[in-house]
């Protein structure tokens, strides 16, 4: 998926302790936005203390695992220690090497009919016409196969009008069109660009759970990083969606949030001189996941492990999907599975009715392995996390494959926990062991065992 990215020297400058400076967010400024159109994430004046609101679960889907070439060696020097049984590595620090030394580009908007751009107080709707784009203002109007966008402190572009009033996006935008369709592609410093993911990917939080907000940009940063020229046949980085990490400019940015991304600046896991693939999600239900849930091959930092507190509750616990329900009826899920057929990978022979459900095999979490459904033309089965696509109802699939199967009457009922796909860092735990008064780095270093962290300087 894309190139893979090339690897860089095996030098590492110095160690250096981490340094805290509480006034980092002084550097960015806010822009005077109006609320933001989402509803659970809401626009806070203040910043300082943002409201805690209910967790909307985002999770990075679609993940490449994009490696880098030429892995470094770990210095012999860096200094370890234990902290509750996790190895807790010291921020080490390095030139940024030439090749990351550069914006990322990041697919805001691709293939799409037509787009609105709010510049100089005049409204802009963007549509193509024949082998060029259409620029139509009521003031100004042009047209160019390619145009590179900057307003100086943001970019205000969307797919509706009114989604105008709300878009902000840092950098610069090149406008351009593909077989009649347009791309919309959003050039932006890394560290302004983690300021658009960090709202969107754990939340707007308030200054207790202040560590939880740059454990999640580090392994946002980490993400992005990883991902330089994965997806260079379409011409940026990464998408600003679940296909990669939710971006959307600056809209919802706090100055708490920026103050994360400031303190972490540079910031990125490691694991034996390579940038570490930096799954996360939103709620593991008290047990992550290894990388067998996509029958992929296993890395020594995405571990299967126990996410509890010392009374044996999840860590979790507060997310409204530590527990969840759904039931289907019979007829409904002979719709529903030769419906998902295909994005489920199963191979359905037709069938009228559905005899039996049932869980083969688990995986060592307890999340399903091998679910096999029996018809009245056969058995057929789905395995790992694709099982959440077998269910899926409206466009939404199940909120996790940890969950079991039971039948009342016509009724299937499906009892689970946890939202995603529960492998690397669990969101709504990260928030929780934030509060407790856990660092970052512990928080890191329990969900990604075995790193080190590293710190790129410009």
């Amino acid at each position: 998926m894309g190139n893979v990215m090339p690897g860089y020297k095996t030098t590492f400058l110095f160690l250096l302790a981490l340094i805290v400076t509480t006034s980092a967010a002084e550097d960015f400024e806010l822009p005077d936005m109006p609320a933001p159109a989402i509803k659970t994430i809401k626009k806070d004046s203040s910043a300082e203390e943002p409201e805690i609101v209910d967790f909307r679960p985002i999770e990075a889907t679609n993940v490449s695992d994009v490696q880098a070439k030429g892995p470094r060696e770990a210095p012999a020097s860096t200094q370890i220690k234990t902290v509750s049984g996790d190895t807790l590595a010291r921020v080490q620090a390095e030139k940024i090497p030439t090749n990351l030394n550069r914006p990322l580009r990041v697919g805001v908007y691709t293939d799409v009919k037509e787009l609105y751009l709010s510049k100089g107080g005049e409204v802009i709707h963007i549509t193509v016409k024949g082998k060029e784009l259409k620029f139509q203002g009521k003031e100004n109007s042009f047209t160019a196969v390619k145009k590179d966008i900057d307003d100086g402190k943001c970019v205000s572009i969307a797919p509706t009008q009114k989604l105008l009033s709300t878009s902000c996006y840092p950098g610069f935008f090149t406008i351009s069109y593909n077989n009649g369709k347009i791309n919309a592609i959003n050039t932006v410093d890394m560290e302004d660009y983690l300021r658009g993911v960090i709202p969107y990917e754990i939340g707007q939080l308030d200054s207790s759970r202040f560590e939880a907000l740059k454990a999640q940009a580090v392994a946002a940063r980490t993400y992005a990083y990883k991902h330089f020229g994965s997806r260079e046949s379409l011409g940026f980085d990464v998408f600003a969606d679940t296909k990669d990490q939710v971006y959307k400019g600056l809209q919802s940015a706090t100055s708490l949030t920026d103050r994360a991304v400031k303190e972490t600046k540079g910031e990125v896991m490691m694991y034996n001189g390579e940038f570490i693939t930096a799954y996360y999600h939103s709620t593991c239900g008290g047990m992550s996941e290894t990388l067998d849930t996509w029958e992929k091959p296993n890395l020594p930092y995405l571990k299967s492990k126990p996410d509890l507190r010392s009374d044996g509750t999840p860590w979790c616990k507060e997310s409204s999907y530590s527990k969840w329900e759904r039931t289907f009826e019979s007829d409904e899920l002979v719709k529903l599975f030769v419906q998902n057929a295909r994005d489920s990978k199963a191979k359905v022979a037709p069938f009228k009715k559905v005899k039996d459900i049932t869980v083969r095999d688990t995986l060592k979490s307890g999340r399903i392995l091998i679910l096999a459904v029996t018809t009245d033309a056969g058995t057929f089965e789905v395995r790992g996390d694709k099982v959440r696509w077998l269910f899926r109802k409206g466009g939404t699939i199940l909120p996790s494959s940890f969950f079991t199967v039971k039948k009342d009457g016509s009724k299937w009922i499906l009892e689970g926990k946890g939202f995603g796909h529960g492998v690397g860092m669990c969101q709504m735990g990260v928030r929780a062991r934030a509060q407790a008064g856990q660092s970052y780095i512990e928080i890191l270093s329990h969900y990604y065992p075995g790193i080190t962290l590293e710190r790129f300087e410009r």
